[in-house]
C-alpha cells in the first residue's frame, strides 16, 4: 500500500498536475479534496470533466465519474457483492476506493486518453426500435453508422502513418536540400554555358559529345545484354543436366518398383500421417488452446498490485508444501506393485518421447524439402523470365548444395513414383467401377422401357421431393398470412386505444409545459442568487477554516512541547531522588542500609557469578579427564548389547529348527503307521 501511495504522489507532483504533495498531506486530505483530485485526473483524460465538484450536486458527480470509469473499462476490486460498497465509497470519497482508482488511472494516462477520444466517436447512440421505423430517422442512422466506420478507417490509417517512421520534418529537410542542390546545378550549368560560348564551333563539339555519350550508353547496354545471354545459356545447360538426372532417376525408380514395395511404403506413410493427424497435431492444438485461454484470462483480469502478487505467492507456497507432503506420503507407502509398474511406465514414456522426436524430425525434413523445392522453382522461374540474373558462383554453390541432398531427393522421387503408380491403379479401378455403374443404369433403363415406365425411378424420386417441399411451403404460407392478419388487427386496435388514452394527457401536458417554463425561469433566477450568496459564504468559510487550522496546529505544538518538558522534569527529579537515596545509604553506618545500595547489590552478583564460573571450570576439567574412560565403557556396553542380540537370534533360530525337526519326525511316524496298517 505504501508503494501505491508513493506512486500516486509522485505522479501527481509531475506535469500536468503539479499538486506539490507529500505522503503525509496526501493521506490527510479530506474526502471532498480527494474527489477533486480524482476529478482533475479524469479531466486530464477527458477535458469535458474539467469542472469544480463544489459547483455540482454529489449525485451528478458520482454519475459522471461512474460513466467515465465504465467507458474506460475500470474493474473495481472484489466480487460482485462489493459493487454497492464501491459505489458508496466513491460517493463519500473513501480512501480505500479512491486510491486504487487513482493508481490505475495514473498508470495508463496516455492509453486512457486515446480510449476516451475514440469513445466520443465510436460509442453508438442507442435509438429505440420504434423510432427506427421512420424512414428519415432510419436513413440518418445509417449515414451515422457509415461515418463511424469511415472514422475507424481514417484513424487506423493515421496510426499507421504515425508508426511508419516517416517524419514531416525530415521530408521537409530533404526537399530543401534537393532544392538547394538544384539551384547549385543550375548555376553551374550557366557558368559552363558562358565558358563554352567563347569557344569556336561549340555547337558542333556539344553535338559530338552528346553522340559519344549515347554510344557509351549503347555499349554498356550491349555488354549487359551479352552478360545476360551468357547467364541464360549457363542456366539452360544446368536445366538440361537436371532434366537428364531426373530422367535417369525416374528410370531407376521404375526398374526397382514393385507392387509389394509400393504397398509397404504407402502403409508406412499412412501410419506416419495418421500418427501426425490423430496424436501429435491434436496435442499441439490442445496446448495452444490452453495457452490462448490462459492469455485471454490474464488479459481479462484487472491490473494487479503488490498486495495481489504477494497473495498469489503465498498461495503458491501453500500448494508447494501440499505437493511435498503428498510426495513424502507416497514415498513412505512404497507399494511394491507401483515399483514394478514404474519400470514399464518409464519405458513407455521413453518410447513416446522417441516417437515424438522422430515425428518432429520428419516434419522438419518435409518442411525443408518443401522450402528447397519452392526455392528451386522460384530460381528456375526467375531464370526463364529473365527478371533476375544468377551469377555463376551462386549457381555453383546451389548445385553443390543440391548434390549434398541428392540421396534424400532420390528417395523422395522414388516414393513419388511409387505413389503415382498406385494413383494410376486406383484411377483405373475407379474407371472400371464407373463403367459398371453406367452398365447397370442402362440395364435399369431398358427394363423400365420394356415395362413402359422409362425414367420411373428418377421421376418418382423427384416428384416425392417436390411434393414434400410444396406441402411445407403451403403450410408455412398459410401460417404466415394468418399471423400477419392477426398482427395487423392487433396493431390497429392498440393504436386506437393509445390515441384515445393519450388525448387528455396531451392537453394536460400543454398546460404543464407552460407552468414548467415559468417555474424554470424562476428557478434560474433564484439559483443565480443562491450561487452568488454561496460563493461569498464559502470564501469566508474557507478563510476562517484556514485560520482555525493554523491556530489548532499551534495549540497542538504547544501542548506537545508542554507535555514533553513536563515529562523531562519528572524524569530528572526521579533521577536526583534516586542518587540522593544511594548516597545516603552508602554513607550510613547501619550495615543493613548499606546492603540495600546498588553498589552492594552489584558486588554481590559479581561474587556469585565468579563462584559459579569456578564450579563450572572444575566440572569441565572432571569431564575432560573421564571422557576417554567413559567412551570405552560406552563402547563395551554397545558390544555387550550386540552380543546379547546375536545370542537372542541364535536362540530363536534353534527353536525354529527344533520345531521343524519335531514336525518332520511326526510326519515320518504317521507315514510308518499308515504303511503298517496297509500291510
Amino acid at each position: 500500500m505504501s508503494e501505491q501511495l508513493k506512486f500516486i504522489v509522485d505522479q501527481l507532483n509531475r506535469e500536468p498536475f503539479k499538486k506539490n504533495l507529500n505522503l503525509i498531506t496526501f493521506d490527510s486530505l479530506e474526502p471532498m479534496q480527494l474527489l477533486q483530485i480524482l476529478n482533475d485526473v479524469l479531466a486530464e483524460i477527458d477535458p469535458k470533466h474539467a469542472i469544480d465538484i463544489r459547483e455540482e450536486m454529489p449525485e451528478q458527480t458520482t454519475k459522471r465519474m461512474f460513466a467515465l470509469l465504465g467507458m474506460l473499462k475500470y474493474k473495481p476490486p472484489g466480487n460482485h457483492s462489493d459493487v454497492s460498497k464501491f459505489r458508496q465509497g466513491l460517493v463519500t470519497g473513501s480512501k480505500s476506493v479512491v486510491h486504487p482508482i487513482l493508481f490505475w488511472l495514473l498508470q495508463k494516462v496516455p492509453e486512457l486518453k486515446k480510449r476516451a477520444y475514440l469513445a466520443r466517436f465510436l460509442v453508438k447512440l442507442e435509438i429505440p426500435a420504434e423510432f427506427l421505423q421512420d424512414d428519415v430517422i432510419n436513413e440518418t442512422y445509417h449515414q451515422y453508422e457509415e461515418l463511424v466506420e469511415g472514422f475507424k478507417t481514417y484513424h487506423k490509417e493515421c496510426e499507421q502513418l504515425r508508426t511508419s517512421g516517416f517524419s514531416t520534418a525530415e521530408i521537409r529537410r530533404d526537399i530543401s536540400a534537393m532544392e538547394e542542390e538544384k539551384d547549385q546545378l543550375i548555376k553551374r550549368v550557366e557558368r559552363l554555358k558562358k565558358r563554352v560560348e567563347s569557344v569556336t564551333n561549340h555547337q558542333r563539339m556539344l553535338e559530338q559529345a552528346r553522340q559519344l555519350r549515347v554510344e557509351k550508353e549503347r555499349e554498356e547496354a550491349l555488354a549487359h545484354q551479352k552478360q545476360e545471354q551468357k547467364n541464360q545459356l549457363f542456366q539452360a545447360e544446368q536445366r538440361l543436366q537436371r532434366s537428364q538426372q531426373q530422367l535417369k532417376d525416374l528410370r531407376q525408380a521404375s526398374a526397382d518398383a514393385s507392387p509389394e514395395s509400393l504397398m509397404k511404403r504407402l502403409e508406412e506413410e499412412i501410419k506416419i500421417n495418421s500418427y501426425m493427424v490423430f496424436e501429435k497435431l491434436p496435442k499441439e492444438l490442445d496446448s495452444m488452446r490452453r495457452t490462448v485461454q490462459y492469455l485471454q484470462k490474464v488479459v481479462s483480469e484487472p491490473a494487479m498490485g503488490q498486495a495481489d502478487v504477494q497473495e498469489i505467492e503465498s498461495k503458491i507456497k501453500v500448494v508447494d508444501s501440499q505437493i511435498n507432503q503428498l510426495i513424502e506420503k507416497r514415498m513412505m507407502r512404497n507399494d511394491p506393485m507401483d515399483d514394478k509398474l514404474t519400470l514399464y511406465r518409464q519405458q513407455a514414456s521413453i518410447i513416446i518421447r522417441k516417437k515424438e522426436a522422430k515425428a518432429e524430425e520428419l516434419q522438419e525434413a518435409r518442411e525443408e524439402l518443401a522450402n528447397a523445392e519452392k526455392e528451386l522453382n522460384q530460381r528456375s522461374d526467375h531464370g526463364e523470365d529473365g527478371g533476375v540474373t544468377v551469377k555463376r558462383e551462386e549457381m555453383q554453390r546451389l548445385v553443390t548444395r543440391l548434390r549434398g541432398k541428392g540421396t534424400q531427393y532420390k528417395k523422395k522421387q522414388k516414393e513419388m513414383a511409387e505413389l503415382q503408380t498406385e494413383y494410376g491403379v486406383l484411377q483405373q479401378t475407379e474407371d472400371v467401377l464407373h463403367e459398371r455403374h453406367q452398365e447397370l443404369q442402362k440395364k435399369l433403363e431398358t427394363v423400365e422401357a420394356e415395362r413402359g415406365i422409362s425414367g420411373f425411378s428418377n421421376t418418382q424420386e423427384e416428384l416425392e421431393r417436390v411434393s414434400a417441399i410444396k406441402s411445407e411451403l403451403d403450410e408455412k404460407k398459410g401460417q404466415t398470412l394468418d399471423d400477419m392478419s392477426e398482427m395487423v388487427k392487433k396493431l390497429n386496435y392498440l393504436i386506437a386505444q393509445k390515441k384515445e388514452a393519450l388525448s387528455p394527457l396531451i392537453k394536460e401536458l400543454r398546460s404543464l409545459r407552460e407552468q414548467n417554463h415559468k417555474v424554470k425561469q424562476e428557478h434560474e433566477d433564484k439559483k443565480a442568487v443562491y450561487e452568488r450568496t454561496a460563493a461569498g459564504l464559502e470564501s469566508n468559510c474557507s478563510k476562517l477554516e484556514q485560520d482555525v487550522k493554523v491556530l489548532k496546529e499551534e495549540t497542538a505544538q504547544d501542548e506537545n512541547r508542554y507535555h514533553f518538558l513536563n515529562s523531562q522534569c519528572q524524569i530528572t527529579e526521579m533521577q536526583l531522588q534516586r542518587a540522593a537515596d544511594e548516597v545516603k545509604a552508602y554513607v550510613s553506618s547501619d550495615p543493613q542500609e548499606r546492603k540495600k545500595t546498588v553498589r552492594e547489590m552489584y558486588m554481590k552478583n559479581i561474587a556469585e557469578q565468579e563462584l559459579l564460573g569456578k564450579k563450572l571450570r572444575e566440572r569441565q576439567k572432571m569431564v575432560r579427564e573421564n571422557h576417554g574412560h567413559n567412551m570405552e565403557q560406552m563402547k563395551m556396553w554397545k558390544d555387550l548389547e550386540l552380543l546379547i542380540e546375536c545370542k537372542k537370534q541364535c536362540f530363536i533360530k534353534a527353536q525354529k529348527q527344533a520345531l521343524i525337526s519335531k514336525a518332520t519326525r511326526r510326519r515320518r511316524q504317521a507315514r510308518v503307521v499308515a504303511l503298517e496298517e496297509d500291510a
